[in-house]
């Protein structure tokens, strides 16, 4: 991140940067030691058991990882079709690790994208979600209804030949809010989610709707308002004939009047944006 920011603020960002880089440091790791025959399950496991060994004791949501056609989410219709299952990784299969640990009352929600070997349609998918992370910063800056740019990158989808495949998470949302969270010894979750993150964005949720926003950033009309001030887990995820592709991480909203300190994301140096770099 390059944006002047207060001291304070700064401060603040520099633990969610600190979590977002172990996260995708985590994915990075699990990638590189995945081989034909590994399942789901123990994808999942293995960053569950690699961000323990590092600290983390608390998690806006559990690993998750898809391989093959459930990268695109291909027949999602209920919510536990997103936790991990026995599909076996093969050669040349695509596979997404999601996850979202807490880490000092920090959190972090990042999704990474990858596959056992070359897989041109997958790395065409990366390559073209680049113009997505261009296109959400720009209309976030232009202070553009939240719904409204939602209908932007369906649109781009669109024109690129893609499916959206974010439309199949619960809300159908491309984006949510994320906060700090208070730490505790014992740290439970419910269905896969941390019981005190979901209280927050309950929280969250509460508050906002007494002011006309939503923490969560869909295509339905709670979220027909100019983007909120705080952090977003923003994840554009592209879908072609069995193929996903998706990025996530944090987007920085300010109530700044400095276009550039309007809103940013929070780090540049990532897997993804770094790919894109050296393509260039």
């Amino acid at each position: 991140m390059t944006t002047a920011v207060s001291s304070e603020l700064s401060a603040e960002l520099g633990g969610f940067r600190r979590v977002q880089q172990l996260a995708y440091a985590c994915a990075e790791a699990v990638a590189a030691r995945l081989e034909p025959g590994v399942t789901e399950r123990e994808a999942a496991r293995m960053q569950r058991v690699w961000l323990r060994e590092r600290g983390v004791k608390d998690w806006f949501h559990l690993p998750f990882a898809w391989f093959g056609d459930r990268t695109a989410f291909v027949n999602f219709r209920v919510p536990l079709q997103f936790f991990p299952t026995d599909r076996r990784l093969e050669p040349g299969m695509p596979f997404i690790l999601d996850m979202a640990p807490v880490y000092e009352g920090f959190t972090a929600d990042i999704g990474y994208s990858g596959s056992l070997g070359i897989n041109p349609v997958q790395d065409r998918l990366m390559a073209d979600l680049e113009v997505h992370r261009e296109l959400i910063l720009d209309s976030v800056r232009e202070r553009r209804p939240l719904r409204e740019i939602y209908e932007d990158v369906d649109r781009l989808m669109v024109r690129q030949g893609y499916a959206n495949r974010h439309r199949a998470y619960p809300f159908g949302v491309i984006a949510h809010k994320v906060d700090r969270v208070r730490e505790r010894r014992w740290s439970p979750h419910l269905f896969g989610f941390g019981t005190q993150s979901l209280k927050g964005l309950a929280a969250d949720a509460l508050h906002g709707h007494r002011e006309g926003w939503s923490p969560l950033w869909s295509r339905y009309r709670f979220s027909d308002h100019p983007p909120q001030p705080g952090l977003w887990a923003v994840e554009p995820h592209l879908g072609f004939r069995g193929t996903g592709a998706k990025f996530e991480e944090i987007l920085v909203v300010t109530d700044s009047r400095d276009p550039e300190q309007s809103a940013f994301w929070l780090d540049d140096d990532l897997p993804h944006v770094r790919r894109w770099a050296e393509e260039k």
